[in-house]
């Protein structure tokens, strides 16, 4: 199979890893370019360009796709038989038209949750977010539509635990949705397998996550609070602002990351570890114990 995978985030590389364990390796890999990552802005490349470096396979790491330039660049490396199918797997970038219906067999998407719902950009943190455990994975084929496309194959998934962090469930997810794309990618391409289309009347849509949404609301529920803990984990990571007294009386907040938590058998939430603001991360009580 002549395949173009486009992904970028850690999700991708759990669903590359299952693809090749089933023998299958795309001939080329489209990611997004290095950014600026950590408190040094030291420029990285995607996990998925260091995957594909480990492994030899060619990059192409373009800043916008809807150029010309872009499609230029993928037809310069297609075999003489032509491209197969494109596979994409959190790209982080909608995919036009003419590089969707470009491969002889289109464009397969794997899409962490069981659509119609939680279509969009976050539905890992969203499935968390709403208490959502009955999710899974879908195959679905691209149109130009924000997971609009039908639906190839679809799978639900039982979590080890629940609520899982978002990192957690991540891989989880990416490692239980390669599987059944190594197993439709060859009936698709031979044919033997349909397609149907979403009930779009029951769709449910996700949004970009802001860091404004990870601040922790103490007087909501309990369990508000711990779902947006683990939903929230590793980005924008759940906070709350901490006031207290300096030697002058002057009174000043903290911004607190909590990292852990719990509810307790009174129904409460109860903070295991955070990192105070500037700080390295510490347990709660030693926190509370030495501010």
């Amino acid at each position: 199979m002549n395949i173009v995978y486009f992904g970028s985030s850690p999700f991708s590389i759990f669903v590359l890893n299952e693809l090749k364990s089933a023998g299958i390796v795309p001939a080329l890999i489209v990611t997004t370019p290095p950014r600026p990552q950590g408190r040094k802005l030291v420029v990285t490349p995607t996990p998925v360009k260091e995957w594909a470096d480990t492994y030899g396979i060619p990059t192409l790491e373009p800043e916008k796709i809807r150029t010309p330039e872009f499609e230029e660049q993928i037809r310069a490396k297609m075999p003489e038989s032509g491209w197969d199918v494109f596979i994409v797997a959190s790209y982080g970038k909608i995919i036009p038209e003419n590089i969707l219906y470009l491969p002889s067999h289109k464009t397969l998407n794997v899409h962490p949750s069981l659509l119609p719902l939680l279509r969009g950009p976050a539905p890992i943190e969203y499935s968390i977010l709403l208490d959502m455990k009955d999710t899974g994975v879908s195959i679905m084929r691209l149109d130009k539509e924000m997971d609009h496309g039908p639906i190839i194959a679809q799978e639900k998934i039982i979590p080890s635990s629940w609520p899982l962090d978002r990192i957690t469930f991540e891989k989880e997810l990416g490692q239980f949705g390669g599987q059944p794309l190594a197993r439709v990618l060859p009936l698709w391409i031979a044919g033997t397998i349909s397609e149907r289309e979403q009930d779009h009347n029951k769709a449910t849509f996700t949004k970009k996550i802001s860091k404004e949404e990870a601040l922790l609301d103490f007087t909501a529920p309990a369990r508000i609070n711990l779902l947006k803990i683990k939903a929230y984990t590793g980005w924008p990571k759940a906070f709350f602002f901490d006031e207290h007294k300096d030697p002058s009386g002057v009174i000043k907040k903290t911004r607190i990351v909590v990292t852990n938590a719990t509810i307790n058998e009174k129904n409460e939430l109860t903070l295991l570890s955070v990192i105070p603001e500037g700080k390295k991360e510490i347990s709660w009580s030693n926190y509370i114990s030495h501010k």
